[in-house]
């Protein structure tokens, strides 16, 4: 595979079932990847395509992800103004029931409620089959087995 080092604005292919398909994702900063709402039959090389499509989510990636080659970097993009903030994440201990807030920007968790962090992204950091797994959830319209957790814990009381 091909050494890369991570960059801002690069859009990377996300090769979907051994290929069946290709997703893309935008490196946005923090070690972030924003992932499209699109896919394709084969690879494309006109990513413009992707300055209005819609974000399907974003998670920060192991870094081995990009800088093994595993996702290739295919184009560059500028970032659009949504990816130039990055939203607070929640941070859940199930030992405990207790909720954060994680202030992505400054690094500062603090105590919430379960309703302040209802939404939000988890704070992890996502390998490639995890997201791979995520992308292949939604286009199939069933449950992600890295999300059921969430989906516990969210739910109606």
């Amino acid at each position: 595979m091909k050494r890369q080092k991570y960059t801002v604005g690069s859009i990377v292919e996300i090769p979907i079932n051994n290929g069946e398909y290709y997703c893309y994702g935008q490196l946005i900063g923090y070690g972030e990847c924003a992932v499209f709402d699109f896919r394709a039959s084969r690879p494309i090389t006109d990513f413009s395509i992707l300055d209005d499509t819609r974000m399907l989510f974003r998670v920060c990636l192991y870094r081995h992800v990009i800088g093994s080659g595993e996702w290739l970097k295919v184009g560059k993009l500028p970032l659009r103004e949504e990816f130039k903030t990055f939203p607070d994440q929640f941070i859940y201990h199930d030992w405990n029931q207790r909720f954060f807030l994680y202030k992505v920007e400054s690094g500062e968790i603090i105590p919430a409620s379960k309703e302040e962090c209802r939404g939000l992204e988890r704070s992890a950091v996502w390998d490639s089959n995890h997201v791979e797994d995520r992308i292949l959830a939604h286009y199939n319209n069933t449950l992600c087995v890295w999300q059921e957790e969430e989906i516990r814990i969210f739910a109606d009381d």
